[in-house]
This record gives C-alpha cells, structure tokens and sequence, in this order.
C-alpha cells in the first residue's frame, strides 16, 4: 500500500530563493525608477510639484537629477549581482536601498506620489535581503 508523507510546500531553499530572485527584480525595477527620475530633473525640472527651493535639501534639480541618475544605476547593477547569487551584491543592495529611501524623502517634496512609491519598494527589497529564509522551515 502507498503511503504518502507530509505535504511540502516547498523547500526552505526554494523558499529563500525566491526571496533573492523578488528582491533581485525589485532592485533592476528600483534602479529604472531612478534612472527615469534622475532624466526627469534633468531633462524637463519644471515638471515637478515646487521649486527646487522648496526642496528639504536646497541644490538644483540638475544635482537631484545627477543623484538619482547615478543610484539608480549602481541599483540597477547591483540588481544583477544579486540575481547571479553574489553576497556582496546582498549587502550593497541594502546599503544602496537605504540610500535611496533617504534620498527620495528628501524629495518628496517635488514629486510625492512617486517618491513615496520608490520608498515602499526600497523597504521591500530590504527586507527580502536582510531576511535569511535557510533552514527557517526545518
């Protein structure tokens, strides 16, 4: 007679894995934002909400747009690193997220919907690289 064992829902590999691979498409997804907000500030800053006066931090959109053009890159490449399985690519990956976060609340103030959208992503991708899922489910 067959008897089947206990129903898995998955390995604790699987699990962590899939982790990496939202937290690596997340990060390609969040370094496209800024790259399109950084060509924004640069390209057309009277699109955004106040003046770049209005602003926590009183620079120019030309160095807001530089900021992000540059973030978003390194994020975008980092990306990358972390879909590859790098560790280091983890823990810039975290640094990076917490950079932007901070960033875009600085500049909330010129575009709020969207910064508050880059900084939920931010969170997200932190947490799916902070967390450590191996050997969770045991």
């Amino acid at each position: 007679m067959y008897q089947e064992g206990p129903k898995s829902y998955g390995s604790d590999t699987d699990d962590w894995s899939g982790w990496i691979s939202f937290a690596g498409i997340m990060m390609i997804l969040l370094g496209t934002f800024q790259i399109i907000e950084g060509l924004v500030a640069l390209l057309r800053s009277s699109y955004f909400v106040v003046p770049a006066t209005g602003l926590v931090v009183n620079v120019d959109y030309n160095a807001w747009g530089w900021l992000h053009l540059i973030l978003g890159v390194l994020i975008f490449a980092a990306g990358f690193g972390v879909m590859a399985g790098r560790l280091w690519a983890r823990v810039v990956g975290i640094v990076l997220a917490l950079i932007s976060a901070v960033v875009n609340l600085a500049f909330i103030a010129a575009y709020p919907l969207w910064a508050i959208v880059v900084i939920a992503v931010d969170i997200a991708v932190i947490y799916a690289l902070a967390t450590n899922r191996r050997g969770a489910y045991a």
